[in-house]
């Protein structure tokens, strides 16, 4: 055990190399860092500690596969039914549903020491803004802010590495370590899956009554209230508490609306969008070149866009109502030149154009969540609780779809869908509204639904695989061996199986 007694600066904060965790997963020490008591003297020094998290989400790390939150992203929906390549990949080896169970892969490596690196960050911050000197409305929003990346970090982790929670059961199966304290300890045993959900809600908990009446957010890179209680629902969601969820959803977003319809096609990169509630923004000084979410996404001229423009399953796409905005985001032709490719780019069928780089580089804002995602879980929860038995819920999930998909698509009219159709119409639509912003995978494992490519144009020579049962041992990714091997408290015999 030792003491964390540095901390980041914003600029180089969590830059290390995921080969640095040969001997520690949470190598905190490099050359570059200041004193903590030097960062927490003062509110607006512990300012820059936080802004060292947020600046974390989209910095360059060691491998070009490693950029940030929207690497995580990419990772997330390549394990899903609905973003396909165009060629045959090895970057981003899990769409083939392969190299997440391997404990020495680096993907595995990066998003476990991402998430663990921003949860140290936070518990710093954490434990000595108290004493900092400066009015408590800022210290409330600085320590409300890092409650909630704690729980936001935890929630990401026990989603990847453990088994889904269920609900009714005990969810003793095993999660993630813990880590809500500054001092490292390499004892840390594995919690059960409840008693990780537990921390994720207690750290939400105390964020919201930290963020309720703080100093405001100095800007959409930062947490607010809605966003603690943004997180609050998603986290309802995946445990099935579909009454919290819904009520979270609607608080989440009080007095924010949707964008106008025709801002869906504007490339999505860019905060200034009156729909984003928490975005990261990057300037153009700022980019991180081929390590950029919009350099595998976006019109950036990488080797990742130029030969392998991303696309929609196509059968997902035959879904969408041709007076949908939405249809618009993706050429079934493959030749319409309305979308823009690389220089010396190729295009294919049913590629994209929902992301756009924002400048000349790689550059662009990363969304991390949205009004719509927010009217998507009222209305899945309402249905989840009509589909449970109690009827009247019907209504208010339509109601709750209809505000969403009017937006949309014009044509929309309220659906009559009730019980298990409905659900199945609200989980379409958030399929087509939440395309490339890192739910795919979430989505089936936390409703025990399978991988399901099949009927449309993704195939095995590209996808590696088409179908994958739900519930087996494929959903949960391996352990990096750098943890098995530092982290006494896991061991060998705390290997996922």
């Amino acid at each position: 055990m030792k003491n964390l007694h540095k901390i980041y600066l914003p600029l180089v904060v969590l830059v290390l190399s995921v080969s640095a965790c040969k001997k520690e997963y949470l190598d905190v020490e490099p050359t570059n860092l200041v004193a903590v008591d030097a960062v927490f003297t003062t509110t607006a020094n512990a300012m820059t500690a936080l802004n060292g998290i947020h600046r974390s989400l989209y910095v360059q790390y060691a491998r070009q596969e490693e950029g940030g939150q929207g690497a995580v992203n990419l990772n997330i929906d390549y394990m899903g039914n609905d973003l396909i390549n165009s060629v045959s990949t090895t970057a981003f080896g899990v769409h083939k549903w392969v190299t997440h169970r391997s404990a020495t892969n680096g993907n595995n490596s990066f998003l476990y020491t991402f998430y663990y690196r921003i949860i140290e960050n936070a518990n710093m911050i954490i434990d000595k803004i108290d004493a900092a000197e400066g009015t408590d409305a800022d210290k409330k929003q600085i320590k409300g802010q890092a409650y909630a990346y704690r729980a936001w970090a935890h929630f990401a982790l026990v989603q990847v590495y453990a088994k889904r929670y269920d609900k009714g059961a005990s969810n003793t199966q095993a999660g993630i370590p813990i880590k809500i304290t500054s001092v490292l300890d390499n004892d840390t045993p594995r919690s059960s899956v409840e008693q990780v959900y537990a921390q994720i809600n207690k750290d939400l908990d105390e964020a919201i009554v930290l963020l309720n009446g703080a100093t405001p957010r100095k800007n959409i890179s930062h947490l607010n209230l809605n966003v603690a209680k943004g997180l609050k629902a998603r986290v309802a969601l995946a445990q099935g508490l579909w009454t919290v969820a819904a009520q979270n959803a609607v608080e989440a977003r009080t007095g924010l609306a949707l964008m106008p319809a025709a801002d869906y096609l504007k490339g999505f990169n860019s905060v200034t969008n009156p729909e984003w509630m928490w975005g990261s923004m990057q300037q153009e000084d700022q980019t991180t070149y081929f390590y950029s979410f919009f350099a595998y996404m976006g019109t950036y001229s990488s080797t990742a866009n130029r030969s392998n423009p991303k696309r929609i399953n196509s059968a997902l796409y035959d879904k969408i109502a041709a007076t949908d905005i939405r249809k618009s985001v993706w050429d079934p032709t493959g030749t319409n030149t309305a979308f823009p490719i690389p220089t010396g780019g190729i295009r294919s069928k049913h590629m994209q154009r929902k992301f756009t780089n924002a400048g000349a580089s790689s550059i662009g804002d990363v969304v991390n969540m949205r009004v719509a995602e927010m009217y998507l879980i009222e209305a899945e929860a309402k249905a989840h609780l009509a589909v449970e038995g109690n009827a009247a819920e019907n209504v208010n999930a339509q109601n709750a779809l209809f505000t969403l998909a009017k937006n949309r698509n014009a044509s929309y009219v309220l659906s009559t869908n009730t019980g298990a159709a409905l659900l199945e119409e609200i989980l379409v639509q958030r399929r087509v509204e939440l395309w490339g912003e890192g739910f795919g995978f979430f989505d089936l494992k936390r409703l025990n639904l399978p991988v399901d490519r099949t009927g449309g144009n993704a195939t095995l020579a590209i996808s590696g695989v088409l179908t994958v049962p739900a519930g087996g041992i494929e959903w949960q990714w391996a352990i990096p061996q750098a943890e098995i091997d530092a982290n006494r408290g896991i061991g060998p015999g705390g290997q996922n199986p």
